[in-house]
């Protein structure tokens, strides 16, 4: 597997041969130019992640080479190698953004360590410059961040049921996103009220009624909603009293007030939400069965982050760009092995837990790139996938197919975002696709 594509300007042949030749036995594709005329000709043709250049060449030189390249090109990094080194032009190269200053003769280990990090960092920035650009295009959708087939599915029915006035039941774990998609459907419903929400799992009977309906000269939050539309969260911890208030103003638009026999009317939407089943709960006795029929009347299941591994890298980076805002830090990239803990954990809190912990890392980050180290220590252990001892060892292949298939699955069959995730380009990938199709 090709490590990055690199450029070699030098005006010896020899020089360039035997760079060329190193780099290629580390596994980089390498292109070689004679001076800065025929790099920036190359450069403008192919995407390249690193330029290795002479300081002194005909023509245009290595220092003004660098500075085009910037210009131009300012993902590209810039290594300058030179055998007439002096304070005066190391100064100028790095200022004007190169990589490194390599003096001739160099040590080999030397200059494949300063190629590996030069060509990372490149790497690291087309990736999240790609996430940063695959973010704006869904967040079209103001509140609803996902490349995922299920979720898109889901957003089009919310979208498409969003200017009528039936009830939406919201069916998901905690930190699902049930409120914020609550929220897309009154943005989209085109409704002049306000959203009002009220956790009915965070309040006693009593409380929650005065919460709901209001009393004499202290609107609740049913009359708060009118022309609007009441969310009410965790819906299956209403106490009985409550429920019969609900269900008649699903049924007839009409509530009362405690301790009074005033009728009011309501044309709120009703969006209600749960990470129960309602029909077992009908089954056992404790939820209205009238109730249960009238909110779910389009019942939307959201699945769990695990359920979606494909959207954690457009969410962490939208959480990212948040924390960073807020916390008025200059963090703008997380590193791939951020990612690849990131993919690897489970997320039992799922959305509102991954925007916690890019929080924190944004917090504890020193310089602009989130990474691994700052993740809490719980994510460097994942959990493991079976234990059945050397019968269940695979082949490195066959681990490489396995690992493929199942990014293809957490993308939704997205082979653009699935080789992003993998680290390899899209032509790797349908190459290796085709070959297991080939073999099967």
């Amino acid at each position: 597997m090709k490590q990055g594509r690199i450029l070699v300007v030098d005006d010896e042949e020899i020089a360039r041969r035997n760079l060329s030749h190193v780099l290629e036995r580390e596994g980089y594709e390498v292109d070689c130019a004679q001076d800065g005329a025929a790099a920036l000709a190359l450069l403008a043709e192919s995407d390249y992640q690193l330029v290795l250049t002479d300081l002194r060449m005909p023509g245009i030189d290595g220092l003004e080479l660098l500075r085009q390249t910037k210009a131009r090109w300012p993902d590209t990094e810039v290594v300058m190698i030179t055998a007439h080194a002096n304070a005066s032009s190391a100064v100028e190269a790095m200022t004007s953004g190169a990589f490194y200053y390599v003096e001739k003769p160099f040590r080999l280990p030397d200059v494949r360590k300063i190629v590996g990090e030069a060509t990372q960092k490149a790497a690291l920035k087309r990736e999240n410059a790609s996430l940063k650009a695959a973010l704006d295009k869904v967040t079209k959708a103001p509140r609803i961040i996902s490349s995922n087939p299920e979720m898109l599915a889901l957003l089009a029915t919310a979208d498409g049921i969003a200017n009528t006035d039936c009830c939406i039941l919201m069916v998901g774990e905690d930190g699902t996103g049930r409120e914020a998609m609550a929220r897309h459907v009154h943005e989209k419903s085109g409704r002049q009220g306000s959203f009002v929400a009220v956790d009915c799992g965070n309040h006693g009977e009593e409380a929650l009624a005065l919460t709901l309906f209001g009393r004499s000269g202290q609107p609740g939050a049913i009359e708060r909603a009118a022309a609007g539309t009441l969310f009410l969260d965790e819906i299956s911890d209403a106490p009985p009293a409550i429920q019969q208030g609900l269900s008649r103003l699903l049924q007839d638009g009409s509530f009362t007030q405690p301790g009074s026999n005033q009728e009011h009317r309501s044309s709120a939407r009703i969006i209600a939400a749960t990470d129960r089943n309602l029909t077992e709960l009908v089954e056992q006795g404790s939820f209205r069965q009238d109730l249960s029929f009238r909110l779910s009347v389009v019942a939307l299941h959201l699945p769990p982050l695990r359920k979606r591994r494909g959207d954690i890298p457009l969410l962490a980076m939208h959480f990212l760009s948040k924390a960073a805002t807020h916390l008025g830090k200059q963090v703008s990239e997380i590193s791939p092995e951020a990612f690849d803990r990131l993919l690897a954990y489970g997320f039992p809190g799922n959305l509102r837990e991954l925007e916690s912990i890019i929080e924190r890392g944004t917090a504890l980050a020193t310089g602009q790139t989130l990474s691994a180290d700052l993740l809490p220590d719980h994510l460097s252990h994942p959990e493991a996938a079976g234990s059945d001892g050397a019968a269940q060892i695979k082949t490195l292949e066959e681990l490489e197919h396995d690992h493929i298939l199942k990014a293809l699955e957490h993308t939704g069959g997205n082979r653009a975002l699935a080789a992003q995730l993998l680290g390899i380009d899209r032509v790797s990938l349908w190459r290796k696709l085709r070959r297991y199709n080939e073999e099967s």
